[in-house]
């Protein structure tokens, strides 16, 4: 069995109510939910979260909310391999032992359901831990540069100064979309960002971290080029 489990919170400090936000005319957490019920690689999609209001819409997108989230693990020290493995814990009293997992992030506009069928078509050719979704850096992070107190700067990897731009190393980072992974690599608790996973590779375009208000329009706004290209 292949469960997709969302986790959605109902607090959010810097954009209140984000995970239910309207985004283009319906809640953020509905994009994640649509994609998943889209793929055709999972048997069930669970939201988690602690917040009956997020329950009821999740609900009306079609996902299960089986069990409400403890508020121990609804705050914001709480870790995404928790309410991963709190998310598993649960099913497992019920009798369902799911083989893999695929954590997707709720506020994930731009994610495809093609991209989940072929990352889980990696995670069983790879044979390994977990494959998440990553993009690549827009600017070479060699050429990161730190400011002290004082206003003065220097480079992180100052012996990169001299090399040209097209000549150092690709730098990838997490996409914030989705993480596929063996349900006892998730139980475990085993580092995500090892030789253990795999990278699903996602156009930059289609990444955006929504973490301000300003970075929710910029996204609205890309969304919409997006889809005037489709």
């Amino acid at each position: 069995m292949r469960v997709a489990i969302i986790p959605a919170r109902g607090a959010s400090k810097r954009i209140p109510r984000k995970n239910i936000k309207h985004f283009d005319g319906k809640p953020i957490i509905a994009y994640s939910i649509e994609a998943a019920l889209n793929a055709n690689c999972f048997e069930r999609v669970i939201v988690s979260t602690d917040d009956a209001e997020i329950a009821e819409i999740a609900m009306a997108y079609g996902a299960e909310v089986p069990f409400m989230r403890p508020a121990s693990i609804a705050d914001d020290h709480a870790t995404t391999i928790e309410v991963v493995q709190h998310a598993i814990q649960y099913l497992q009293t019920q009798g369902v032992d799911p083989e893999y997992i695929c954590c997707i992030y709720a506020t994930a506009p731009f994610i495809q359901s093609v991209n989940l069928e072929r990352a889980y078509l990696l995670l069983e050719k790879k044979k390994c831990n977990y494959v998440y979704s990553v993009t690549q850096f827009s600017f070479p992070i060699q050429r990161a540069i730190k400011i002290n107190k004082q206003g003065a700067s220097i480079m992180f990897t100052p012996e990169s100064f001299y090399t040209r731009s097209q000549d150092l190393e690709e730098a990838f980072h997490d996409a914030g979309q989705f993480y596929w992974g063996v349900t006892q690599a998730f139980i475990q608790g085993e580092n995500m960002f090892s030789s253990h996973a795999f990278t699903f590779k996602l156009p930059r375009e289609e990444v955006l971290d929504i973490d301000t208000l300003d970075d929710w329009s910029y996204a609205e706004s890309m969304f919409e080029i997006l889809k005037k290209k489709t």
